[in-house]
């Protein structure tokens, strides 16, 4: 397994978050780790043993799941495993980074039945311990206050999984000129729009507003893993990694966390 530890130096960030709170730290040395994977099927298997270490190592632990399909690969390991009776779910918390607003957990586009169909419903984890943000929840303060609740009444999140979006977005958190604190209602961007109308069966069927969990509720994460695949992540993949700390490249903050890990294919990691 090939690592790169990329050191950042001493310095203070001051991030700015939407409520107007200020959070200012300082680090005497940061390493993002970065795991280069050979292509798609090795990365899937390398972040699947990260994930299934930590649910060895802490059974009853919290993890913070992603959709897409980045880590669609990763679950097929990890069911892979659990039917071979390497890994038990039956102690695990999930909780999901986000949810189309206006869908319901049984439309086959929403993310409920995304996490259903490629790992729920193929491991033994009780599906009352899953949590993904109500989608259906007309109040959007509603929908995102009671979301924080349940992430603070699971004890919060040990290991959270993050995929990378083409304009540097993590869960639905876009381009902005601030951080988000907790969890938030959000228009989707032309090229998140974009990139997920493959999954439908037109763009005008895309939402176009999603209820996502917060950057600060995701740098509370004891651990963050991250998975990215492709020639199209390398360019976003090197301003997140390299790249100034800005809320105009969201998953630049990730600079800024303890324990991050970047798990990515040689080609996602061509411009590096």
């Amino acid at each position: 397994m090939d690592n790169i530890f990329i050191e950042i130096p001493v310095f203070t960030a001051i991030l700015i978050i939407n409520n107007g709170i200020f959070i200012i730290q300082q680090r005497k040395e940061m390493r993002m780790r970065i795991c280069k994977a050979k292509d798609y099927k090795d990365l899937s298997r390398k972040a699947a043993n990260i994930i299934s270490a930590q649910m060895i190592m802490k059974p009853d632990c919290v993890l913070g799941l992603a959709t897409g399909s980045s880590p669609v690969g990763t679950y097929e390991q990890l069911i892979d495993w659990y039917k071979k009776g390497d890994l038990d779910f039956s102690s695990v918390t999930s909780v999901n980074l986000d949810e189309y607003r206006g869908l319901s957990p049984e439309n086959d586009q929403s993310y409920r039945y995304f996490m259903n169909t490629n790992l729920f419903d193929h491991v033994n984890i009780d599906k009352a311990h899953t949590f993904v943000p109500n989608g259906l929840e007309p109040d959007s303060e509603k929908a995102c206050r009671d979301y924080d609740t349940v992430i603070e009444s699971a004890g919060g999140i040990d290991l959270q999984l993050l995929g990378l979006g083409h304009n540097g977005h993590i869960g639905f958190n876009e381009p902005s000129d601030t951080f988000s604190k907790g969890t938030n209602c959000v228009d989707l961007t032309e090229s998140t729009i974009e990139a997920n109308k493959r999954f439908f069966e037109s763009e005008s069927d895309v939402p176009r507003q999603a209820y996502t969990m917060g950057i600060g509720s995701i740098m509370k994460a004891k651990k963050i893993l991250v998975v990215v695949s492709g020639k199209d992540k390398a360019g976003i993949l090197k301003e997140v990694v390299c790249g100034p700390i800005t809320p105009e490249v969201p998953a630049s903050v990730l600079q800024l966390h303890s324990d991050v890990t970047i798990v990515a294919d040689e080609d996602a990691l061509s411009e590096m």
